[in-house]
């Protein structure tokens, strides 16, 4: 998965035209989360310090190729020139003459952000004339977008065939490193945590899972299905219903293949879905009327233990309703003993994000993956389009 990166590319004197992913939260005009745009600093401050025009393009919400004002990247762009401690200029439009006039305008390691690309509904159709027109504005293209690549859009796919070159960011760099080793090289014991609330969702992911991790662990809204699969009641726990069948089928695969795939085997349960309801402990099996919403202690106990010793470690998904405090716990214990393990940890997904950051161990996580779907699809072995379009190294 070796791409030709960003520092092993002739930049200087040359615009660039970069793919970014600023698809980040406003409130009252302006961003209330700069995460996305803070993984992006590295790429810009690079291209800057090496004298380069640097042209930013991205999407911001669904705004089904029509422009809307609510979601104008304007406010990013404020808050990227806060963040870089430099001007950022904003062109109203990303194609035509606005932005023409913008990239014009640029001395070198100047910056410039184009208007949302999905105002025009040609970007999301992956339009030849339309990345034609987005390619003209620069001399050489960076990819940094990495929750993009999994989509075959003008802006990470079409415009990079119009580039000799097109080479990608230190932001996908650093995740084609780390999710490459674990699909290509992973260290043993590899541990994998598969949490979420559908079977359904995380099929591809589980099966190519499988393959390569020697433990798998199993929580949140999924564990039910599977726990039912193997004759156990869920009370009124969430059920994917369509898929039992292929829960108790991903089971039996584990055990032809000699691998662990562990359930919970016990759980916090409540009698309904509420963010004050009253937490309570039972065994593997859920009472009529309760539902379950988290991991109990001695599930916690168990994957605890089985994570010590990983040398590397995948987790997607939390193990319960982390969101309610009563129901915390079990995903933030299983950040915390990622934090400490000592292997390589890589953690992927808003929700799994979301914990390790709450729990106050992000900064002890080897790799936090930024693309929530292109690194399921990454995960499940697929071709990821806005990759594989980008110049081999």
């Amino acid at each position: 998965m070796a791409k030709l990166t960003v520092d092993r590319m002739a930049v200087e004197q040359k615009t660039v035209l970069v793919r970014v992913d600023f698809n980040v939260p406003l409130a009252d005009g302006k961003v209330t989360d700069d995460t996305r745009i803070q993984a992006a600093l590295p790429t810009i401050r690079h291209l800057r310090d090496r004298g380069a025009r640097v042209v930013l393009m991205s999407h911001l919400g669904r705004p089904k190729g029509q422009a809307k004002p609510a979601l104008s990247l304007a406010p990013v762009a404020r808050r990227l020139a806060e963040l870089l401690g430099a001007p950022v200029a904003f062109a109203a439009d990303c194609i035509g003459e606005p932005a023409r006039q913008a990239v014009a305008a640029l001395a070198p390691g100047g910056v410039v952000l184009l208007e949302n690309l999905r105002f025009h509904p040609e970007e999301e159709k992956n339009d030849e004339g339309f990345a034609k027109a987005l390619a003209s504005l620069g001399d050489a293209y960076v990819s940094d977008a990495f929750g993009t690549v999994h989509r075959a859009h003008a802006s990470t796919e079409g415009v990079a065939r119009q580039f000799a070159q097109a080479g990608c960011g230190f932001l996908i760099a650093k995740e084609l490193e780390f999710l490459g080793k674990v699909m290509e090289a992973p260290e043993s014991p590899f541990v994998a945590v598969i949490g979420g609330a559908k079977v359904g969702d995380k099929i591809a992911v589980i099966r190519s899972l499988l393959l390569r991790a020697d433990t798998l662990l199993i929580g949140g809204g999924m564990a039910y299905t599977f726990l039912k699969a193997q004759g156990h009641t869920v009370g009124n726990s969430l059920l994917d219903e369509p898929h039992l069948e292929l829960a108790g089928e991903l089971m039996q695969e584990a055990r032809q293949q000699g691998k662990a795939l562990l359930l919970p085997e016990d759980h916090l349960i409540a009698a309904s879905f509420d963010k004050d309801a009253k937490a309570e402990t039972c065994g593997i099996d859920i009472p009529a009327g309760k539902l379950g919403m988290d991991i109990g202690p001695r599930t916690l106990q168990r994957y605890s233990e089985a994570l010590r010793d990983a040398r590397m470690v995948l987790w997607n998904g939390p193990m319960g309703v982390f969101e309610f405090p009563a129901f915390r716990e079990g995903t933030f214990a299983i950040a915390r003993t990622l934090a400490d393990c000592g292997g390589i940890t890589v953690v992927g997904g808003g929700d799994s994000v979301a914990a390790v950051n709450q729990a106050g161990v992000a900064g002890r996580i080897s790799h936090i993956s930024t693309g929530g779907g292109a690194s399921l699809e990454f995960l499940e072995g697929r071709t990821l389009p806005g990759i594989a379009v980008l110049t081999e190294a």
